[in-house]
C-alpha cells in the first residue's frame, strides 16, 4: 500500500460560529488529520508553548519571512501579524497527512491560489440571531466590540458561495459529524485510493 499525499482542508467561519471548538474535536480524535501551526507576532499568553499554539516570531523576522515568500497566506489582524509557512504544510501533506488551515475568506483566496486541489468548508451559524446571542453569551466583550464582530461576521458570511461544502452549526455534534463525513468522503476520491491500492488494484486486473 503506498501512501500518498495529504490533503489540504482549509475551514473558514465568522467568529462565533464554533469553528475552533469543532476542530478541538475533530482534529485530536483522528490520526491522519494535524493542524498547520501559524506564524504570530503577538505575545505569547500564559499556557502557550512556541511551535504548538503558534510559532512567535518578531515583527522583524515575520516581515523577512512574507518579503521571501515563505508564507502560504499572511495578514494583519488589529496590531499583529499571522502567516502559514508553505514549507511547513507541504512538508506535512508529503508525509501523507490531512493538514487542516484555520483562516479568513481572504486566507483562503491566497492558499486557493498555491492549492488548487485544496478541500475548502465554512462553518456558518443557524441564523444572525444565534450568532449575536453566541457573541454576547461570552461575556468578554463590550456591546461595541459585539458590534463590532456582527459587522465583520456579514462581511465574512457574503463569502461562503467561495468554499466546497458549507456546515451549518446549529447542534455541535450535528456539524462534527458533517465534518467528519466530508474528511471521509474526500479520502475516498479515486485518485487517493487508487495511489494507496496501486499494488493491490493492479493484482486484481492481472
Amino acid at each position: 500500500m503506498v501512501t500518498p499525499k495529504g490533503i489540504l482542508f482549509i475551514v473558514s467561519a465568522p467568529s462565533g460560529a464554533g469553528k475552533t471548538s469543532l476542530l478541538r474535536e475533530l482534529v485530536p480524535a483522528d490520526e491522519r488529520l494535524v493542524m498547520s501551526v501559524s506564524h504570530a507576532t503577538r505575545a505569547m499568553r500564559p499556557g502557550e508553548e512556541d511551535g504548538v499554539h503558534y510559532h512567535f516570531v518578531s515583527v522583524e523576522r515575520f516581515e523577512e519571512l512574507a518579503g521571501d515568500g515563505a508564507f502560504l497566506e499572511h495578514a494583519q489582524v488589529f496590531d499583529n501579524y499571522y502567516g502559514t509557512a508553505e514549507a511547513g504544510v507541504r512538508n506535512q501533506l508529503d508525509q501523507g497527512l490531512d493538514v487542516v488551515l484555520e483562516i479568513d475568506w481572504q486566507g483562503a483566496q491566497q492558499v486557493r491560489a498555491r492549492f488548487a486541489d485544496a478541500v475548502s468548508i465554512f462553518i456558518a451559524p443557524p441564523s444572525i440571531d444565534a450568532l449575536r446571542a453566541r457573541l454576547s453569551g461570552r461575556g468578554q466583550d463590550s456591546a461595541e466590540i459585539v458590534d463590532r464582530r456582527m459587522r465583520d461576521a456579514r462581511s465574512e458570511l457574503s463569502h461562503f458561495p467561495e468554499y466546497d461544502y458549507l456546515v451549518i452549526n446549529d447542534d455541535f455534534a450535528d456539524a462534527l459529524a458533517d465534518l467528519r463525513a466530508i474528511v471521509a468522503a474526500e479520502r475516498l476520491r479515486e485518485p487517493l485510493q487508487s495511489a494507496r491500492f496501486a499494488g493491490a488494484l493492479a493484482d486484481m486486473l492481472g
